[in-house]
């Protein structure tokens, strides 16, 4: 009976642990990003992880790894030069929000447009004759 229920909260962790990476292309004359930014993509990454008395299954929760692995990751295999308006959402970790690992869940979410820079025109560049 104790091996039954340890497998099924076993296999509750592994469903509950997850990460995930949407992406979707945006024609460039449909978003504003900016002057001189062509955007090409909308990217949104999301990790969730269970918590089971206080150890994260699978883990990966924090800032650095849904920023940079994730979602600026991302955009660089899309072809992007940089991500501009990035939003970030996480739960806290510390306070009482520590007693929510006790049993319970964590996540974070990034969001951001991939733009791609367009070179500045040259007005007024003459050449010189020799």
């Amino acid at each position: 009976m104790l091996v039954r229920r340890f497998v099924l909260a076993a296999m509750f962790a592994l469903a509950a642990a997850c990460s995930s990476i949407t992406t979707v292309r945006v024609q460039p004359e449909t978003v504003y990003v900016g002057p001189h930014l062509r955007p090409i993509a909308v990217i949104h990454a999301q990790v969730t992880s269970a918590y089971l008395l206080w150890i994260p299954i699978p883990g990966h929760v924090d800032l650095d790894y849904i920023v940079n692995r994730m979602l600026l990751a991302t955009a660089k295999t899309l072809g992007a030069d940089k991500v501009v308006d990035i939003k970030v959402d996480i739960t806290p970790d510390h306070g009482i929000w520590t007693l929510r690992k006790m049993l319970g869940y964590r996540s974070a979410s990034a969001s951001g447009v991939a733009v791609m820079v367009e070179p500045e025109p040259q007005v007024g560049v003459s050449k010189a004759e020799p």
